[in-house]
């Protein structure tokens, strides 16, 4: 039976239903169109219930953060799957047993010759070749071969393919576009991250290497995307939840943010202009991604218990277990009169972080009302 809001502990993890799918609805449709795969991040989600409503179908293909995550999916009917961190030698073994207890096709990622080799000598000792896709730098973000940098990239190939591995293709994350906040910027960015990719696929093939799986991804850029011509897959996750960072960059509307906290109003301290909560940055995340964009939310918006911001009313500051709810500073908004026990609803700055310390979602239906709770997991 459907329940209200109040009758939730706080602070919890809300998840609005409707929003959900939509945003989904919304990716799958833009990508549809740019005529390439999708495969969903679950690194957000770390629930079956979403990646369910995500993924093609209940095998996938998915891609996770995490091998706890690889196995949780797997175990439960997800096949084609791709680890999408860069993979150390002592993680090998537990690679190999995923697939032999599961029967998942997982896919780890390399951007150096030591991975590279310790992969092929692991294949061909355990007479189980692992696939693997070779991580490209497209934006100077974070890892990856540059995609210019053609003998790194094709000594990588040889030596998996020639190792024993099965060499699958090419990834990048144009993790530098989560700086940017104009789509004429943002779709330079997904041109530049198409671009590095296709072409280091192509100078993989023209050595003679195989690369059937040209793979790129991140929300900003996915939703910005307008040509994906060489691409065969794309991967996103936090689009489907949305949060203030993406909303700052333009990924969504404010609107369009599924999750939030449910809180209740513990106090007061009138003089300083505080109202106080009982979600500190345990409930909410100490993420402050979006002091860095042109519009400071601190640690979140303040909503009314159906979800609609409160105008100028954020999150100005957070200890581990309260909330300091106030006017946002040099707005003109008046601080409302919310009595101790009302409940209020915090959008975050960052979807996957403030997912971290919870066991669930509780998810919001049209009318409002709770109408399901699906269980999530964390750690590694």
């Amino acid at each position: 039976m459907a329940i209200t809001v109040d009758a939730l502990p706080t602070p919890s993890l809300l998840l609005d239903q409707g929003r959900l799918d939509r945003n989904i609805a919304t990716m799958r449709t833009h990508l549809a169109a740019l005529g390439v795969g999708f495969r969903p991040h679950l690194k957000t989600a770390k629930s079956l219930d979403v990646a369910l409503r995500a993924m093609h179908g209940a095998s996938g293909p998915a891609i996770v953060s995490t091998l706890r995550e690889a196995a949780f999916f797997a175990a439960r009917g997800v096949r084609d799957l791709l680890y999408g961190v860069g993979i150390t030698p002592q993680k090998l073994d537990e690679v190999g047993a995923i697939r032999s207890r599961y029967g998942a096709d997982l896919a780890i990622i390399v951007d150096n010759l030591a991975q590279a080799e310790a992969v092929a000598h692991w294949s061909t000792t355990q007479a189980h070749p692992l696939p693997v896709l070779i991580e490209i730098d497209s934006d100077g973000h974070r890892s990856g071969v540059r995609p210019d940098d053609a003998a790194t990239l094709v000594a990588i190939g040889r030596a998996l393919h020639a190792g024993g591995a099965i060499l699958r293709g090419v990834l990048t994350h144009a993790g530098g576009s989560y700086a940017l906040d104009r789509p004429d910027a943002l779709a330079a960015a997904a041109d530049a991250e198409r671009d590095a990719v296709v072409g280091a696929a192509a100078i993989l093939r023209a050595a003679g290497l195989p690369c059937p799986v040209v793979s790129m991804g991140s929300t900003p850029t996915a939703r910005f995307a307008r040509d994906l011509t060489g691409v065969t897959e794309v991967r996103c996750g936090v689009f489907m939840f949305g949060d203030l960072v993406q909303a700052g960059i333009g990924s969504c509307g404010i609107a369009d943010i599924a999750i939030s906290v449910l809180t209740t109003v513990i106090g007061h301290q009138r003089a300083k202009g505080w109202i106080i909560t009982d979600a500190g940055w345990m409930a909410l995340s100490r993420d402050r991604g979006t002091s860095k964009q042109r519009v400071d939310q601190f640690y979140g918006v303040v909503c009314d218990p159906g979800g609609l911001p409160i105008p100028d009313l954020v999150v100005v500051d957070a200890n581990q277990e309260h909330g300091i709810v106030a006017v946002r500073p040099g707005s003109a908004g008046i601080l409302p009169d919310l009595p101790v026990g009302t409940r209020l609803r915090i959008l975050p700055n960052h979807a996957c972080a403030t997912g971290a310390p919870y066991d669930a979602y509780h998810v919001i239906g049209e009318a409002g009302t709770v109408v399901a709770r699906w269980p999530r997991f964390n750690g590694w």
